[in-house]
């Protein structure tokens, strides 16, 4: 399942779903709950890039659903900006919908203070104001928080704000 999140992650939405979907199906007769949220996340953004929006939004739904009743709280900012990636992706776009989704994700990672997700969550809510017109609001929200990391500036997540930073420069 592992792997099939980093396949969601790096573009093979395919492979995703097959591998995500195949692990569920292998740890059901374990009764195990852990790490759901995030895998169901994970299906969720690889549905929707297939054009699947139906079972997007169903594991999107089941990953915040999952998330309230276990109470696993680890993943709960990258859930709500998986939602609302989704909710950019589907046939309709909703846009105050993705802003809510980024917005509640920001806020959990912050009283968390999980500057990961805080990055990944800024970078998705800084795209989307950029795309809205907002350019200064984005480079305001994403600017300290990128440069809060000091080292790994090789990583996917820091690579794609300095990208969009340099874009809002």
């Amino acid at each position: 399942m592992s792997r099939g999140c980093v396949c969601a992650a790096t573009g093979h939405p395919a492979d995703a779903v097959r591998l995500i979907t195949s692990g569920f199906s292998a740890r059901q007769s374990t009764g195990t709950t852990v790490w759901t949220p995030f895998f169901l996340s994970s299906l969720a953004c690889a549905h929707a890039r297939l054009g699947k929006s139906e079972d997007a939004l169903c594991s999107i739904a089941e990953a915040i659903r999952v998330l309230e009743t276990t109470n696993e709280r680890w993943c709960e900012a990258e859930v709500h900006r998986a939602a609302g990636e989704i909710a950019l992706l589907i046939p309709e776009p909703d846009s105050a919908r993705a802003e809510a989704c980024f917005k509640r994700s920001l806020a959990v990672a912050r009283a968390q203070q999980a500057k990961s997700w805080e990055l990944r969550a800024g970078t998705s809510l800084a795209k989307l104001w950029l795309d809205q017109g907002k350019p200064d609001g984005a480079r305001d929200l994403l600017a300290p928080v990128y440069a809060w990391f000091t080292e790994g500036r090789d990583t996917m997540d820091l690579k794609q704000a300095k990208a969009l930073l340099d874009s809002l420069s």
